[in-house]
């Protein structure tokens, strides 16, 4: 019975007993594990529908499935192994063994820029999971663009309807930083609608007519209009803020008097710095109150407290500190966009193809919601967007040569990849899929990143962009999105765009080809392999008509030790797995030789890589495992010669694999070979043979069908 693929990623992550926490992304499975060195790289990366797998420091791991993650990850969590491991739950100490407790320490021991690893992950946890809200709200730009650019609607309209789509992603932006509190504070293990909460404290109609009321210029009865807030009795209002212009950013700060101490009013909607810092100083917060407050009021006086503590921190401090920071980075990357636009346009698209693989590109994430939020338009997704079309290029030139060398695995991968880039702007399945895979591509597709850079420079620089009756070099985007083929409208100066992403593909596109991205012994092996396919598909397919025309009707009624041994009973033979019949009735032999062979005539559905298990199907229907030692797969084939291959035709005492059974032995692992007829409950019956010793061939299991 052949393994579920949730089955197969579990095992080679080393069993569930290694996963301290699971969680999902759009593309990638995120494991938090126990021990990285667990993990069979090669086993994962051979699973059908992985399309790749990175380690990462501080024992993180990464499988990559592409758009079916979600589906994978429900098939994950729904095998009873993987019971209580879900998003971000650790697995408590009295379930821990001893190995799995000095495996953590080790852990922690392993990375000597752990604090590095928690900021990265803080800032990715805290954007990933609205990524989908803020992708869908970048089409809609791209689209009142492209109807604007081709005269459908006009841009000065001010129609309802226009109003409304308007409405739809501009509320996703100017709620931004709730959504992001929220996750943030989840992340850090603080109830997350607290967090969010506290963050919609500052965006209130109360807390913002102030602002508006007096910053704006905009009279009280106005503001009441608005907002709906009575505050024409509010006697003084006007004198209690003042304000003073602000020529760096074009506006006026205001300051209000509250409880006597002055307040900063700022407008947070769309800040992405200040829901950050909110959520890190909530936490310290949230854990010192659960520490000190006796738990059965907990539930009442840590909420109220914390949104005292933290909601006057947030409008008083944390607040107008993050707009600061924020505004300031803003103006410090727009004057270095300004006046060495060359240095962005170049050194991103050469950065990222390093940055996405370590995942520490979330920053520049938050830095282009940060530019738009203060700037009110982005000038780093242009160049980044010559590094996603360079990627992309690269995987088209692999699709050519995958279709000219007849090579259907890789077309098929490549395709996907492709077409997920193309129209969705998701560069993990080519990056993981085929990229970093083979060394010779990032050679290919860098010259593309570069030659994408320096196009976006120097036409940037030569036709710059009006921004609000301002030039700004480069190309500027008006909305967040994933640069794909779809979301082009949303740049300005589209024509520069264009000509940059085209130049980036083409470039790397024709690397690829012309050069080749696989080295002559990996060419070598596909046409090796390919021509062996065909030989074997002809031989299996002669074979298999020649058994069938010379066959009798005699019915497989017995199962041959494939080993010289002892015969004990599965409940004895040492994996639980076995014993609990899971896997069909059978037995385990202690074995006295080293040579391993079939137990029945049939033909190979299975042979693990690893040469420590072979599956084979007689011509009756008879399905049977034969598992050579007891977690094995952990040495990754060291001490296994294999014999055959897959598909391939056996005759009861065919060698099947070749064991150093001392090897075995050093390893730690037992060399308990088990045999167990995986289809058991569709047959009448089958009767083990056990507490004897038998050489290879000698009947282990009576077969009645």
């Amino acid at each position: 019975m052949a393994e579920s693929r949730a089955s197969q990623i579990i095992s080679a992550i080393g069993g569930a007993q290694n996963v301290k926490t699971l969680t999902h992304c759009a593309t990638r499975l995120r494991f938090e594990l126990f021990d990285n060195s667990k993990v069979d790289q090669k086993r994962m990366e051979a699973i059908k529908g992985v399309l790749g797998a990175v380690a990462q420091s501080g024992n993180r791991y990464q499988v990559v499935i592409g758009g079916a993650v979600a589906t994978v990850y429900e098939e994950v969590m729904e095998l009873p192994e993987m019971a209580g491991r879900a998003g971000g739950t650790v697995k408590s100490r009295e379930t821990e063994t001893n190995a799995d407790v000095k495996a953590e320490a080790h852990a922690k021991g392993k990375s000597k820029n752990a604090w590095v690893n928690s900021f990265f992950e803080y800032l990715s946890d805290s954007f990933r999971p609205i990524l989908a809200v803020l992708l869908g709200a970048s089409l809609f730009i791209a689209l009142i663009n492209l109807l604007i650019s081709i005269n459908v609607i006009d841009g000065s309209e001010t129609s309802t309807g226009l109003v409304f789509i308007e409405a739809i992603w501009k509320g996703v932006f100017y709620f931004l930083p709730i959504m992001i509190a929220y996750n943030a504070a989840k992340k850090l293990k603080v109830d997350p609608w607290l967090g969010g909460a506290i963050m919609g404290m500052l965006m209130t109609p109360q807390f913002m007519s102030m602002f508006l009321g007096k910053g704006k210029g905009i009279s009280l009865t106005a503001v009441s209009a608005v907002t709906g807030v009575d505050l024409t009795s509010l006697r003084g209002w006007s004198d209690a803020i003042s304000c003073v212009p602000n020529k760096a950013l074009g506006t006026q700060i205001c300051t209000a008097k509250v409880f006597g101490l002055p307040m900063i009013l700022n407008d947070y909607s769309g800040n992405v710095f200040v829901p950050l810092l909110m959520a890190a100083v909530l936490a310290l917060v949230y854990k010192g109150l659960n520490k000190i407050i006796p738990e059965s009021v907990q539930i009442v006086f840590v909420p109220f407290l914390c949104m005292v503590i933290v909601g006057a921190l947030s409008a008083y401090l944390i607040g107008p500190l993050g707009v600061f920071a924020g505004n300031y980075l803003g103006i410090g990357l727009a004057w270095l966009n300004h006046y060495v636009p060359f240095v962005l346009a170049i050194i991103i698209p050469m950065l990222y193809p390093f940055l996405v693989p370590l995942g520490l590109h979330w920053p520049l994430n938050a830095l282009m919601l940060l530019n738009l939020n203060t700037l009110g338009y982005d000038f780093i997704q242009g160049p980044m967007g010559t590094w996603n079309f360079a990627c992309f290029g690269a995987t088209a030139g692999v699709l050519y040569l995958s279709i000219r060398d007849k090579d259907k695995d890789m077309r098929q991968l490549s395709l996907g990849a492709l077409l997920a880039g193309l129209l969705g702007g998701v560069s993990e399945p080519s990056l993981y899929g085929i990229h970093l895979r083979y060394k010779k591509i990032y050679s290919r597709m860098l010259p593309g990143c570069a030659a994408g850079g320096v196009t976006i420079a120097v036409l940037g620089w030569l036709f710059p962009s009006v921004v609000k009756g301002a030039a700004v070099h480069g190309v500027t985007a008006n909305g967040f999105a994933f640069t794909s083929l779809l979301t082009i409208p949303i740049f300005n100066q589209v024509w520069v765009y264009a000509i940059s992403i085209a130049v980036a593909f083409c470039v790397a596109m024709f690397g690829i080809i012309f050069f080749d991205y696989r080295t002559p012994e990996e060419k070598a092996a596909l046409k090796s392999d390919t021509a062996a396919g065909s030989i074997q598909t002809a031989s299996t397919a002669t074979a298999t008509a020649t058994a069938t025309a010379t066959a009798t009707a005699t019915a497989t009624t017995v199962v041959a030790a494939p080993i010289c041994g002892h015969v004990v009973s599965l409940d004895d033979a040492g994996d639980p797995v076995f014993a609990s019949r899971a896997l069909g009735e059978g037995v385990g032999i202690q074995p006295t030789s080293s040579t391993v062979v079939s137990p029945v005539a049939g033909t190979l559905r299975t042979v693990a890589e690893t040469g420590h298990a072979f599956g084979i199907a007689t011509d009756d229907g008879v399905e049977v495992l034969v598992h050579v030692g007891i977690d094995t797969v952990q040495m990754n084939g060291d001490g296994f010669t294999v014999a055959v291959v897959n598909g391939q035709r056996v005759n009861v005492g065919d060698t099947l694999v070749a064991v150093d059974f001392d090897k075995v032995k050093e390893a730690g692992h037992s060399t308990t070979t088990l045999i167990t007829v995986t289809n058991t409950a569709a047959l009448g019956s089958v009767t083990p043979q056990i507490g004897k010793d038998v050489q290879a061939g000698d009947p282990v299991l009576d077969i009645v069908h």
